[in-house]
């Protein structure tokens, strides 16, 4: 990549921490919609890593991951190379308790993005012609949906060998397979050819600790074995998972979860129950195959249909 950084026509100084500020747009109100870039730039060339929260505007772990990391120092004294973190993409999204942007769309359907198109475009957009240029690596941090637990875990696209390394060194508890998705900004990094990860980890709206932890875990190894950072963070063994599925309800009423995310179960297992809240039946949740729960609801009311378990196997 191109070395030293340069964004918005700014040669980014070595050693030296750098927020730049991006225009998105401007809500209906007037109020103008910013996207601050964060930029830590050593002397000596290097990768250039770009990490990025919030592109959900709920998932406030991810968004946490990096503030945590700005604060500590994480960032600061590279030996190498540089980061440019984003500690929150969807702006609307996090001062609205959305997912989305106004019009509902998901920016992260939304890639390559456009600078004439909707707000979510032009977020996109933003990434993709601004800051993905920039870098080697990719490493995108998300967050379970309402009332869904991701446990811990890095997402990889098996047919990169490059990716399946980077998902192992950052180690979280679990590393998935999981294939590119259109217009997503795994599939847009992958075809400009950088290597791109996503991090899961907790629920929405919701701090976790734990996933929190593991998180900024992960971005120390990475920057670590990178030679990046002296802040050294051992790698350790994960769990490789290659298929998944979701265990649905097969009845309506009120969800309760005997076995939880993190867990290994067998076939047959059972998992839960779904009661009905007049008191006549009773249902029994079963694992249909052994594996890993990678994921489970903690709604207390469920619909038919609903996903109860994500189930994870090699």
């Amino acid at each position: 990549m191109p070395f030293p950084i340069t964004l918005k026509k700014k040669v980014i100084p070595f050693n030296e921490p750098v927020i730049l500020d991006f225009p998105i747009g401007r809500l209906p109100s007037g109020t103008s919609i910013d996207v601050a870039v964060h930029v830590y730039q050593a002397r000596e060339p290097g990768p250039v890593i770009l990490i990025i929260a919030g592109m959900h505007g709920d998932e406030i772990n991810s968004i946490e991951i990096v503030r945590r990391g700005l604060t500590s120092g994480l960032f600061s004294g590279l030996q190498r190379g540089a980061v440019i973190t984003v500690p929150l993409l969807n702006v609307f999204g996090f001062i609205n308790f959305s997912r989305d942007v106004p019009d509902g769309k998901d920016v992260n359907r939304s890639f390559p993005g456009s600078a004439r198109g909707s707000l979510a475009a032009r977020v996109a957009h933003l990434v993709t012609k601004e800051l993905l240029p920039m870098a080697d690596v990719v490493i995108d941090l998300h967050t379970g949906g309402v009332s869904r637990y991701n446990y811990p875990q890095i997402r990889y696209s098996a047919r990169s060998d490059v990716s399946r390394e980077l998902a192992g060194i950052f180690g979280a508890p679990y590393m998935i397979h999981k294939p590119l998705i259109g217009k997503s900004l795994r599939k847009t990094a992958s075809d400009m050819g950088k290597v791109a990860i996503v991090f899961e980890g907790g629920e929405s709206e919701r701090y976790d600790r734990f996933s929190i932890h593991e998180g900024l875990a992960g971005i120390r190894r990475v920057l670590f074995h990178s030679g990046l950072s002296t802040q050294e963070e051992s790698l350790r063994e994960v769990i490789d998972i290659q298929h998944t599925s979701w265990v649905r309800a097969q009845a309506a009423g009120l969800f309760l979860w005997t076995h939880a995310s993190g867990d290994r179960v067998e076939k047959g297992q059972h998992l839960g129950f779904i009661h009905d809240p007049q008191g006549r039946a009773e249902f029994n949740v079963f694992s249909p195959r052994s594996g890993y729960i990678i994921g489970h609801n903690n709604a207390a009311v469920v619909s038919m249909g609903d996903a109860l378990f994500h189930l994870g196997w090699s």
